[in-house]
């Protein structure tokens, strides 16, 4: 070696000194252009050239070029740049490297520049298209095995990037593995051997102006428990379900025609075991839900659960809707495969899973999306459209094709390879509003001049189409609080093709309704009614959900007006009318047990209560509601078929009492529904019913059994053939006070 930085001693055009440069300070937009092993020309012909940069090593040899020879490799820079010089034409085969790092310190490793690309041309045109919908199974970090050597794929979109390595434990966070750049793509890749599932690591960018990055994976499958942001390389292919007659059976369901009774959950505050001054935090375990809170939801009679976002997140703070993590499960309850053993379980028990899935915005993390490449990558550039100032989070580009393919891909992710059975969309109106929250001034029109977001109105009817035509039987739910047309109507009909949507004008209204003093209920039942004149316009689900249960808007038993009693009827009465108005259920956690304070994250619901009677009645009033409700076709069968719903009498203000009857397909499948909204018992009071014969009492909120005061049928009632309600026939009840009654005609199916 000479006394300068460079040296080879002959003539190689294909090192010269601005591209060594170029690789020692990192700035080689592409390292297999000159380490790894290279055809040359030498003076006596045809040779090869291998080169490896190994900061820190002493001394390098190369194994496998010739059999059962260490070629030894010189030290052409002091850096660590090693090379030696082959003669003559060969095949080279993926080799490995002797590296002395001093010490006494010798390892042996295949060198990951003598590995061909592992990302196919077709591979990258799709993902540039937006039409890659397999595109997790490609980026990220996937343990793999290529050309015969088991090892890590690592890939990653960062088209702006000068340089691109991948850093972890494995490498000490240095930078030994600058990654291959695949053309036009933007996709940054790199194989390395040996390595497998546990290891930690990110991606180390620099930007264009030289600004090094250091990024999480936005594919990763795994991450450290926070506050560490490091991900962990993860194999999902070893998990062994057990649900296969599940998933077949779900394939050949329609949602639409059956009980969806939802417990809304969110798992960081359902239950907590551990001690809290645990630094690794107080929160119950997937494998510990899969036991008690499967069987828990199983007993109160609910066939779904919906977990509040379980993607990871690093503030407990957002309940998950700010998103660091897309692809990865949060580590603060587990493993990846933990959770797939709790969705296992749920499916052993017949209770379906539903995910909050949060694609309207992501946060501001400097580790995580923003800013990615030095660029807005993921985002917006212009901040008319980058800033989501409800939350100061940051919009996705949903024009970018990238984006959207990343997007779509990550919810038939969820589906495929943990097997959830739907997913809740958080804050579709966000998405499909260019002036969501903004001022005049503040937003940018689109292209006709409106104010609707073409491309997330795009993005959506793709994510919907590729959900529904790859996973038949699943669910997809809009949170969405507009009067937007067709939010549940086929795409190929013009809509945004969701199955359901959260109806949050009835959550709005019934609460502000039954928060009233009955004494002036008479005068609002407008708002108990009007959802009527809507319900078969969209596919509806009836949340009470856990936005009306934060924030200063005390919890559902807190909004009730009156003394402790009439707080606990009224909220039974509620929950009975939610149960009978025609659109599928859903119930945030801790409104069954009558719980009194908010709800708050950092503490487990209060079980406690559950010791006193009235707390004790309306939890079992609950677990009765979704009992009947899966058992009675005419509650579920025509939710959104107008003739599954007939009132009888709605007029009666004065009494603030209403009554409808839902009916199934078949002619025998009918309920009554009777309700008094006033603490006043009535007696005699006649409604209009269809049928003659006998009507029992199938139900009743004002049961001493559920905490009332044991006012009703006392098991039914005969009806007369006297026309009322313009019915044929009529029956005179005594109905409870802040009380309801279901009342079935006698000896139709399902009678016992």
């Amino acid at each position: 070696m000479g006394s300068g930085p460079f040296n080879t001693g002959r003539s190689d055009g294909a090192l010269n000194p601005p591209r060594l440069e170029a690789l020692l300070s990192g700035q080689l937009k592409d390292p297999f252009d000159v380490l790894g092993a290279h055809p040359i020309a030498l003076d006596s012909g045809p040779g090869v050239v291998v080169r490896a940069f190994l900061p820190g090593a002493r001394r390098v040899a190369a194994l496998d070029l010739n059999p059962g020879e260490e070629i030894e490799m010189s030290l052409i820079h002091k850096a660590g740049l090693f090379e030696a010089v082959l003669e003559g034409e060969r095949l080279i085969a993926p080799y490995r490297l002797k590296v002395d790092f001093g010490s006494g310190l010798i390892s042996r490793f295949y060198d990951s520049y003598s590995f061909s690309p592992v990302l196919s041309e077709y591979d990258l045109y799709l993902f540039n298209q937006g039409n890659h919908y397999d595109i997790y199974k490609k980026l990220g970090a996937h343990p793999t095995r290529h050309q015969g050597v088991s090892g890590v794929l690592f890939a990653v979109w960062a088209p702006s990037a000068a340089r691109v390595s991948v850093v972890g434990d494995f490498n000490q966070w240095g930078r030994r593995h600058a990654m291959r750049c695949c053309g036009a793509s933007g996709v940054w890749e790199i194989f390395v051997p040996y390595l497998g599932p546990g290891l930690l690591y990110k991606f180390e960018i620099r930007t264009a102006d030289g600004t090094i990055l250091i990024k999480a994976d936005p594919f990763a499958f795994r991450f450290e428990k926070r506050p560490k942001t490091a991900c962990i390389v993860c194999d999902l292919d070893r998990f062994q379900w057990t649900d296969q007659k599940w998933m077949d059976s779900r394939s050949a369901r329609n949602p639409l025609t059956e009980p969806l009774a939802v417990y809304e959950v969110h798992l960081g505050s359902w239950r907590r075991h551990r001690a809290p001054e645990d630094p690794d935090g107080p929160w119950m375990t997937y494998r510990e839900a899969a036991e008690e809170l499967v069987s828990y939801v199983k007993d109160m009679g609910f066939n779904y659960i919906e977990f509040l976002p379980l993607a990871e997140h690093p503030l407990d703070a957002s309940w998950g809707y700010q998103v660091t993590g897309y692809y990865a499960a949060t580590s603060r309850y587990g493993s990846p495969d933990d959770l797939r053993y709790l969705i296992d379980r749920c499916h052993a028990q017949g209770i379906g899973v539903i995910l909050d899935w949060v694609p309207a915005h992501f946060p501001k993390d400097s580790y995580a999306l923003e800013y990615y490449d030095g660029t807005h990558l993921y985002e917006h550039a212009d901040p008319r459209q980058r800033i989501q100032k409800d939350w100061d989070t940051l919009i996705f580009n949903y024009g970018r094709n990238e984006v959207r393919n990343f997007l779509t891909a990550n919810a038939l992710f969820w589906l495929d390879a943990f097997h959830i059975d739907g997913l809740r969309v958080d804050a579709v109106a966000a998405m499909l509003y260019l002036d969501y929250s903004r001022k005049e001034g503040e937003w940018i029109p689109n292209r006709y001049g409106g104010r609707e977001n073409l491309e997330a109105i795009e993005f959506i009817k793709i994510l919907n189409t590729q959900v529904f035509s790859r996973f038949p039987g699943v669910v997809t739910i809009a949170e969405e609080s507009t009067a937007w047309p067709g939010v549940t109507r086929p795409v190929h009909l013009g809509g945004l093709g969701f199955l359901f949507k959260w109806n949050m004008g009835w959550m709005h209204d019934m609460l502000s309704f039954m928060s009233r003093d009955p004494i002036y209920r008479r005068f609002h039942m407008d708002k108990l009614t009007f959802a009527l004149l809507y319900a078969f316009h969209e596919n509806f689900v009836l949340p009470l959900s856990h936005d009306e249960v934060v924030h200063g808007k005390a919890s559902l038993l807190s909004k009730m007006p009156g003394d402790d009693w009439q707080k606990f009827a009224n909220l039974r009465l509620l929950f009975g009318y939610m149960y009978g108005e025609p659109g599928k259920k859903t119930l945030f956690m801790g409104a069954e047990i009558g719980q009194w304070s908010e709800w708050n994250h950092d503490e487990a619901l209060h079980w406690e209560l559950l010791q006193y009677d009235l707390h004790r009645g309306l939890k079992r009033l609950v677990r009765d509601l979704n009992r009947l409700y899966v058992s009675e076709p005419a509650l579920y069968e025509q939710d959104y078929d107008i003739s599954g719903f007939e009132w009888i009498d709605f007029r009666d203000t004065d009494a603030s009492v209403v009554s409808f009857i839902r009916r199934g397909r078949s002619p025998d499948e009918m309920l009554v529904f009777v309700f008094n909204f006033t603490p006043v018992p009535r007696y005699h009071y006649r409604i209009g019913v269809p049928r003659e014969g006998f009507y029992r009492e199938l139900m009743n909120s004002d049961a001493s059994c559920y905490g009332g005061s044991n006012v009703g049928l006392g098991g039914g009632i005969t009806a007369e053939p006297r026309p009322w309600n313009n019915q044929p026939n009529s029956v005179s009840l005594t109905l409870p006070p802040l009380g309801m009654l279901i009342l079935k005609p006698q000896g139709v199916r399902g009678e016992a």
